[in-house]
């Protein structure tokens, strides 16, 4: 289980963390992007860490044609095998609000004044 801290972090590397991972980039390089957000220290860091790296990861989904978007097949360096871009979209946004949903559930359990319009808007 990861502190608050460390999921905060981690939401915040998730678009540019995935996004070399569907690049096929190699175990060390994703490994030292993990390691450059576990350095970030304040929420605005981490905002704008999270807003670059999801920059880039628009910009990259929306550079593909239709025909790779449905077809083109990459392999994280993890998986013996690939799949289409559009399976990995599906993989980022799953990604991040599951562990949204953890951060909501953290929040309400250190007795922050959170609800449901928070979790969605």
């Amino acid at each position: 289980m990861r502190s608050l801290k460390e999921l905060a972090r981690h939401i915040s590397a998730i678009p540019e963390v995935d996004l070399h991972l569907w690049q096929e980039k190699d175990q060390e390089t994703i490994q030292n992007l993990e390691a450059s957000y576990d350095k970030l220290e304040s929420s605005e860091a981490m905002i704008k860490a999270m807003k670059n790296g999801f920059g880039s990861y628009k910009t990259f989904m929306l550079s593909l044609s239709d025909q790779d978007f449905l077809t083109k097949k990459t392999k994280p360096f993890y998986l013996e095998k690939g799949a289409v871009q559009a399976h990995w979209l599906v993989e980022e946004i799953s990604h991040f609000f599951h562990h949204r949903g953890q951060f909501y559930n953290y929040l309400k359990q250190l007795g922050y004044d959170v609800n449901m319009f928070d979790l969605y808007v």
